[in-house]
């Protein structure tokens, strides 16, 4: 019974918890529900709103992009235009204005006391003789000047033209030609009219010339300054010591061929061979060796002489001529400095034969004109040197020698005519002394004073007294070596 009573009481309680909890849950339950659907009502909103944000920025980048498209391709449209425009600008100022070579204008002229009249100088046992290897005349003169342009024609060729203007008001093209640039394996190609590489003096202009006139050889055997119509082709060894080899086919338009303007025939008229070879010694020294061989088939050169009887004749001669050129030059600097303080040695012996007819005028004589074998062996050299003693001031010597050699002549041989005929025949060794004082007050300008002891002629020595001028106006490219 007491059991029953005590089940009863459990159950009973058990219940009555159990109803209380019930209810709390479900209480707990309906504020948890509310406070999630306010949650959720929150968060959806604020869902919403990033959502519209999201939007929007997409809207705003797509519209950001299409402009920045647009601005792009207008950009891309002005940049293609920009090009056009300054390719047509650059294609009209190419032809007309953006080709602007490098001009420059030598001056040159001279003051001369001569002990003999230059218009009668001749050098006596050698042909040519006369003005064009004369000195420079007595008192002032404007001396052979220099109008030069040059520039690069693309990234293939440069060009030059050198005027020579002389003092009889006369213009002549001494050099005009084109030249390769940057052709593989040291080769280089020049073409046009040119100083041929015989020789280290024949290359250089005049207003380079240490002295105010070339050397006695250059003027006996390539008559002043060869230049020729042709093409040069020079390769330079890819090793340490300087290696230079060349060669040049030409028209043959001056002498030593000539007449001037060279054959009228196909082919050419000369050619020349040439191979240079140098280095450096120390710091302070460097050294050039030259050779050199010139080939020509002179065409009816002619050449005035005089007669036994003392008239002047025009003589010619048909057949080959060739000469051989040795030389170097050696310069010293200290440290390789030349501003202050430099030497320069130089040196070359030449060396021609020439066979063929000669054809003689001996109408004086009342001979006609005569025709005979002709053969000659000529030989020469010169020796300077320049020493700068100071800055800007230099003194220079040059010793020339000639030897006319062994000319033989046919009719002379076979007794028709008498070596009095031939004037050319009579054996000398012209000579030449001279002494130089130079001042360049810059790499623009130049005064010198020359003194010379010329016995080009028989018996007659001539004592020359020069006072010279060299002014550079404009831009000049640097001489060679």
């Amino acid at each position: 019974m007491f059991r029953s009573i005590l089940f009863g009481i459990t159950f009973a309680a058990t219940l009555c918890f159990s109803s209380l909890a019930s209810a709390v849950t479900n209480d707990e339950l309906k504020e948890l529900r509310e406070q999630v659907r306010q949650l959720k009502e929150q968060y959806e909103k604020r869902i919403g709103a990033l959502e519209q944000r999201l939007q929007e920025a997409e809207r705003a980048a797509s519209q950001a992009g299409t402009v920045a498209a647009k601005a792009s391709a207008a950009a891309d449209q002005a940049a293609i235009k920009a090009v056009q425009a300054t390719a047509q600008a650059s294609g009209r100022a190419s032809g007309e204005n953006a080709f602007n070579p490098a001009v420059s204008l030598i001056l040159n002229g001279t003051y001369g006391s001569l002990s003999r009249d230059p218009s009668g100088f001749r050098i006596n046992g050698f042909v040519p003789t006369g003005g064009e290897v004369g000195p420079p005349n007595r008192g002032f003169s404007l001396g052979e000047s220099e109008l030069m342009l040059s520039a690069n024609i693309d990234p293939n060729f440069r060009g030059t033209l050198i005027a020579a203007l002389s003092p009889d008001d006369s213009v002549a093209v001494e050099e005009g030609y084109i030249q390769t640039l940057g052709l593989s394996n040291g080769l280089t190609i020049k073409a046009g009219r040119f100083f041929s590489a015989v020789g280290y003096q024949n290359e250089i202009h005049a207003h380079a010339w240490d002295f105010v006139d070339a050397p006695l050889v250059n003027k006996v055997f390539l008559g002043n300054q060869f230049a020729d119509d042709g093409v040069q082709l020079k390769w330079i060894a890819p090793t340490d010591t300087y290696l230079a080899l060349g060669l040049e086919a030409g028209r043959g338009r001056k002498f030593p061929g000539g007449p001037d303007g060279g054959r009228s025939k196909n082919g050419f008229g000369s050619g020349t061979l040439f191979a240079h070879v140098g280095g450096d010694i120390g710091s302070s020294t460097a050294w050039k060796l030259g050779l050199s061989h010139l080939r020509t088939s002179p065409q009816n050169r002619t050449y005035e002489d005089s007669d036994s009887t003392g008239t002047t004749v025009t003589n010619s001669i048909n057949g080959a001529s060739r000469l051989w050129v040795v030389g170097g030059v050696l310069k010293w600097a200290p440290n390789g400095n030349s501003s202050v303080t430099n030497f320069k040695l130089q040196g070359e012996y030449f060396r021609r034969s020439e066979r063929g007819d000669q054809i003689y005028d001996t109408t004086a004589a009342s001979l006609g004109t005569q025709t005979g074998s002709y053969r000659t062996h000529q030989s020469g050299w010169y020796a300077q040197g320049v020493y700068q003693f100071m800055p800007q001031w230099r003194l220079g010597y040059r010793h020339d020698r000639l030897n006319s050699g062994a000319t033989t002549l046919g009719l002379v041989d076979s007794g028709a005519l008498t070596p009095a005929d031939f004037p050319i025949l009579a054996h000398h060794q012209p000579t030449r002394n001279t002494l130089m004082l130079d001042w360049s007050g810059s790499e623009f300008s130049r005064v010198r004073l020359q003194f010379a002891r010329d016995r080009s002629r028989f018996d007659a020595t001539d004592n020359q007294v020069f006072l010279q001028y060299i002014m550079s106006l404009g831009a000049h490219g640097a001489h060679a070596f």
